[in-house]
């Protein structure tokens, strides 16, 4: 168990917390959340103790132990991997270092064989004599084999970094975890064995991440940092982001359809109430979602952007034509003879390599030529692209957005209708003269959206849209995504976002060929696992 009480913090004029009082109880997964910059990895490093609270408390049982991702990924360096894991234990490292080194003695004393029993009850006590096996097989898990376990650290990728300190805060099963952007440069498949872990640990967790799928399989409660305050609501992200918009919709519409909308809340309590069932705490929380009261919901202050991607014109039946097509990058063949049409009613995401993916969509945006083979696009297609790297769009621009916007209008519209767009994309008031070159990750993301909507085309070519920004941001696009009439080829690792945009999966194997099948993601998972069992 771990809880806060009256915690608040400052920076500055600047409020992230004020009078914050939770208590974290074990069993449960709670997905701490809140609009960027509002302070949620603050908040971790306060529960860790990394930052001191200006006023308030940090309340644990000292018999506890807390376990943190930690995120300088050239911390352990000098360590082989499984040491790395195992220094994850504090105690139980310093008692196998102090044991050892009185066994290298050459003058063992009779005091030293006293100590040395002390610290072997103790290191029984701490499960020691299982620690290699825990550490070997958490690295399993996570896709780091057992040839990896005695190397160096420096001798790993980044990747593989990150999944040996995912490891180390997993390990020896700490009575409170605390995970910031877990799944960041995770594969699926080691993205799904940490799903599986933490929906059996038994303990407390809470978790930051912008990974919808991943929260909703394993929260059992979102902790909504908002207006200075942690709010907790029993469920996971889907239940709290449907049932706050739910609860806007009403607030904002007091006097009329009220009653429509009060139903509507309690219909939506009363369905996820019933889905509880798929949930570790299945009883408890169906328990708790049948108690939730009206108030007890309250609108979120985010804001989130307007997507919308409407056509100029309608698509033909002959969009995509994609003969022989083959790509060589550095003597490495990315891909071989591929051939495919696209439909338009196709939303299809690309998986593989990421080379070979953003190099297929750069040849499809006619971004380059192709280097082996042929496309042809249907006459009445129009296409909007979204590349892996957007600097090229933004270097040196000394413009405001306003004027950046207006040189990929078609219509040379008015500086009136420019700032209202830039408005649903969140620039307002004076924002809109920012120099483009300043822009942080996600403004810059969000405007180049802007771009793509101002040019009403009627394909989507979409590498890794959802890269820098924030779970408001990802929704707002995701449902834009969803309610798009036209044809679309996309890339992401956002497990929700593709499957709920997906009608397609066409998969670049390693040996360049490809695997093209009519089906959601999920189901084209499911397919091939049934494969590998067949």
């Amino acid at each position: 168990m771990i809880a806060v009480s009256n915690v608040s913090l400052r920076f500055g004029d600047r409020k992230l917390f004020e009078d914050v009082n939770i208590k974290f109880t074990p069993g449960n997964c709670y997905g701490l959340i809140g609009a960027n910059g509002a302070g949620k990895s603050t908040f971790i490093k306060i529960l860790s103790g990394e930052i001191e609270a200006q006023e308030g408390n940090v309340i644990m049982n000292p018999n506890e132990r807390l376990a943190i991702l930690k995120q300088n990924h050239f911390e352990y360096e000098e360590y082989t991997v499984l040491e790395t894991v195992i220094m994850g234990h504090k105690r139980l490292y310093e008692v196998m270092n102090e044991k050892n080194a009185i066994y290298m003695k050459e003058d063992f004393s009779d005091e030293d064989g006293m100590r040395a029993a002390e610290l072997e009850g103790e290191f029984a006590d701490l499960n020691g004599w299982e620690a290699e096996s825990e550490a070997a097989i958490l690295l399993q898990g996570l896709g780091i084999p057992d040839s990896m376990h005695q190397k160096k650290m420096s001798e790993l990728t980044g990747s593989e970094k990150v999944k040996v300190l995912l490891s180390q805060a997993l390990f020896g099963k700490p009575d409170v975890l605390l995970l910031d952007e877990p799944t960041n440069h995770l594969d699926i498949k080691a993205i799904q064995w940490l799903e599986d872990f933490l929906i059996n640990f038994e303990n407390t967790v809470i978790v930051v991440s912008h990974d919808r799928h991943f929260l909703n399989k394993v929260c059992t409660h979102i902790a909504d940092l908002d207006f200075s305050k942690i709010q907790v609501y029993v469920g996971n992200y889907d239940f709290w982001y449907e049932s706050s918009q739910l609860a806007l919709k009403l607030a904002s519409d007091q006097n009329s359809k009220k009653e429509e909308k009060i139903k509507e809340l309690q219909a939506f309590i009363a369905r996820f109430s019933a889905n509880a069932s798929k949930s570790k705490q299945a009883t408890s929380r169906k328990k708790m979602l049948d108690k939730i009261e009206l108030d007890d919901i309250k609108p979120s202050s985010r804001k989130y952007p307007y997507v919308n991607f409407s056509m100029k014109r309608e698509i033909g039946n002959d969009v995509l034509q994609v003969q022989d097509l083959s790509y060589t990058f550095e003597g490495e063949k990315l891909f071989s003879k591929m051939n495919f049409t696209l439909n338009k009613e196709d939303k299809i995401i690309l998986l593989g390599g990421e080379l070979a993916k953003s190099a297929l969509l750069r040849v499809l945006a006619e971004e380059e030529e192709p280097q082996e083979g042929s496309i042809r696009w249907g006459v009445t297609t129009s296409r909007a692209y979204f590349p892996l790297d957007n600097a090229k769009y933004f270097e040196g621009s000394e413009t405001s957005l306003v004027d950046w916007l207006r040189q990929y209008s078609p219509d040379d519209e008015s500086e009136t209708f420019l700032r209202g767009f830039l408005g649903r994309m969140l620039f307002s008031g004076e924002e809109v003269k920012k120099k483009p070159s300043v822009l942080s990750g996600g403004e810059k993301v969000r405007c180049m959206l802007s771009k793509m909507m101002l040019s009403e085309s009627n394909v989507l070519l979409l590498d890794e849209p959802t890269n820098h920004l924030d779970l408001e941001s990802i929704q707002a696009l995701n449902n834009g995504l969803i309610a798009f009439k036209g044809a679309m080829i996309f890339t992401s690792h956002d497990h929700q976002f593709i499957q709920t945009i997906a009608n397609r999966v066409i998969e670049i194997r390693e040996d360049g060929s490809i695997l093209d099948k009519q089906l959601t993601y999920d189901e084209f998972l499911e397919w091939k696992e049934a494969q590998k069992i067949s």
